[in-house]
């Protein structure tokens, strides 16, 4: 049959990703069965590719900004999910029995081990780049509308960023200004302006900064005279509620300083290797009543939130998705996604159409 193995992407050094192959694992009665369509790169990914994040062990079987449909269900799979189900995966998993997650904290889950596990074959990861997959029914998010499965692949992505807006309590007619208009900067932004917020993008990249633009946002190129002058004039002169950094440089943390007001919020969302310096003094944040804050990872409303606004419409992917390109291509991949100013690339886990259920551009 041909789901008795699975193949894969797989990083094995710095700059070299293949194709392996290995028995697909067998179908648990609470689990399901995916033929896998898409997994998006994403910064992770492309920066375990590029060696810039070397605290993860190789060869690495990454991937997990991953779409499908269900092929099989195991006999307690859940009444919910049926075969031609097209899902996402939950990618921060959780128990759902500990006293974090049944008070709704699931990201504190202490049943969950949080470190990479290697797999009898020796490969560590989450094997998000194969065109089989056995996932946990309750790992599995289904959708309803049509949207393409490289679209569902931002399942992850926005879920996380779902988890700072949350944190931010961002409400309608709030002023926010997103720094950097990379991937998980327009996602913020979106997800900013769909919960009723005035959102600013401010971006030095002539690339991003047209598709900050694409995307209907007011765009502040930081490095011209009077930049801060120009964005109050923007917000008419109201305070600046909240700040979303997410570009992981320092100079990115600078602005963010330099632009806050008195009873601004600040959220540090990416992550920079080697970690950004973050120049700021205990009087400034005691004085403006600043409040710093940082995020990583999604809880499990945030991810049902996320899906919903995918699955909407309400917040619109398709123009962050770069190029794709077939599993068999996957080193090609690697090498458009770690490109600077590229967003994202999807790979795609069939040949051509006969064998996709989407059609590969």
């Amino acid at each position: 049959m041909m789901e008795e193995k699975m193949r894969f992407g797989v990083i094995t050094a710095a700059h070299r990703a293949e194709v392996h192959e290995r028995p697909l694992p067998p179908l648990g009665d609470d689990q399901v069965l995916l033929r896998m369509e898409t997994c998006n790169i994403c910064t992770t990914d492309y920066g375990l590719w590029t060696g810039a994040r070397k605290n993860q062990p190789m060869p690495m079987a990454g991937g997990h900004e991953n779409a499908g449909v269900i092929i099989k269900k195991g006999k307690n799979a859940g009444s919910h999910l049926n075969i031609g189900d097209r899902v996402g995966l939950v990618a921060y998993e959780n128990c759902g029995q500990c006293r974090e997650c049944r008070l709704g904290h699931t990201l504190g889950c202490t049943n969950i081990e949080d470190d990479w596990v290697q797999s009898e074959d020796g490969y560590w990861g989450d094997f998000g780049f194969a065109n089989y997959y056995v996932a946990d029914a309750r790992n599995v998010i289904k959708f309803h509308s049509d949207i393409p499965f490289e679209e569902i692949g931002f399942l992850e992505n926005l879920s996380t960023v779902m988890h700072g807006i949350h944190m931010l309590d961002i409400k309608p007619f709030e002023t926010v200004v997103v720094i950097g208009a990379g991937t998980m900067g327009l996602l913020n932004a979106m997800a900013a302006r769909a919960y009723g917020a005035e959102v600013l993008v401010t971006e030095v990249d002539e690339k991003k900064i047209a598709r900050a633009k694409k995307e209907g946002f007011p765009v502040i190129h930081p490095g011209e005279a009077g930049y801060q002058e120009q964005i109050r004039e923007s917000f008419n002169g109201r305070a600046l509620n909240s700040i979303i950094v997410a570009a992981g440089v320092t100079p990115a943390n600078r602005q963010a300083l330099e632009l806050a007001q008195m009873d601004t919020k600040i959220l540090f969302f990416a992550a920079g290797y080697p970690a950004p310096d973050l120049p700021v003094g205990s009087n400034e944040i005691h004085y403006k009543r600043l409040r710093l804050m940082g995020t990583f990872g999604a809880e499990l409303s945030d991810i049902q939130i996320a899906a919903d606004l995918l699955d909407s419409g309400r917040v619109k992917v398709s123009g962050l998705i770069e190029a794709h390109y077939p599993l068999d291509d996957i080193q090609k991949a690697y090498e458009a996604a770690s490109t600077p100013g590229a967003y994202r690339v999807a790979v795609h886990m069939w040949k051509d159409e006969e064998e996709s259920l989407c059609t590969l551009r």
